[in-house]
């Protein structure tokens, strides 16, 4: 009987996507064409390259995420997204285009030498990006915090002796701080309204995360991390956020390895 299976390689943009099909056995792969990144357009190419379960269809890892591969799933159809870092390179290859690029991946897809990544569920990728959003919030402040800290010692404010940053009496310090200039005034008034407001933006992705600990779908989880020694909550959920499910790591030492909690040591010549 003939292997049906069709593998497609779709190189896949914000607006476009590209489609090459490879068919079992050793032909050489084919372009397709290129169609509207739209959830309709999509639906009408599936259809048109031929019945769900005969389909295997893959595309890199990028800024897009993972909407097609749940279209594509919620049709029926097998789907891998690929690590792009993995993706065998040909000595000299240097020049990419969206049509190469789907013929390449339907080529290897085929060939078996492609390496897929693990892909969140809808909770873990929405749980990654509260996480990431507060990385994001904290680096934020920090930068407006380190604005506010060359303002002052552009004009010669420092706080007095004993007094340090980030404590109570520094605030202080800083509410009773007068400039000669209206201009300088309103420079060091907007500087220090955003660093508040970058605290409080802060404060409630944290609330948010706090909230998520205790009552979300990874709770116990987040809970029983927590109770290994030097981990925090947001050490804890950032873990959970990152790894999404324990159960693809074979041993305790790979999960351990991913998580960045295992010593490396550099010790050779």
């Amino acid at each position: 009987m003939n292997d049906t299976t069709k593998f497609v390689g779709l190189d896949v943009s914000k607006n476009t996507i590209a489609v090459a099909i490879a068919d079992a056995g050793r032909d050489a792969p084919r372009f397709w064409g290129t169609i509207p990144h739209t959830v309709e357009n999509v639906r009408k190419l599936m259809r048109k390259l031929g019945p769900s379960d005969h389909l295997r269809v893959c595309y890199e890892a990028g800024p897009t995420g993972y909407p097609l591969y749940r279209l594509l799933l919620s049709l029926g159809i097998s789907c891998d997204i690929i690590a792009p870092s993995l993706i065998p390179q040909r000595p000299g290859e240097r020049v990419k285009t969206d049509r190469r690029d789907a013929l390449r991946l339907a080529q290897l897809y085929r060939a078996g030498e492609l390496t897929s990544i693990y892909v969140p569920t809808e909770a873990d990728e929405a749980l990654r990006d509260l996480v990431r959003c507060r990385e994001d919030a904290k680096e934020d402040e920090l930068r407006t915090r380190q604005r506010l800290s060359k303002f002052l010692l552009r004009h010669e404010l420092r706080p007095p002796q004993g007094v340090k940053r980030q404590t109570k009496k520094y605030r202080e310090w800083l509410d009773t701080l007068k400039f000669s200039q209206d201009t300088l005034r309103v420079v060091f008034r907007e500087y220090y309204h955003q660093l508040k407001e970058m605290e409080l933006r802060v404060q409630r992705l944290e609330d948010e995360i706090y909230t998520q600990s205790i009552q979300g779908v990874h709770a116990p989880m987040i809970q029983a991390l927590q109770c290994l020694k030097g981990v925090a909550l947001i050490t804890a959920i950032g873990i959970v956020a990152e790894i999404g499910s324990f159960h693809r790591f074979r041993t305790p030492g790979q999960l351990m390895a991913y998580a960045g909690l295992v010593p490396s040591e550099y010790s050779s010549g």
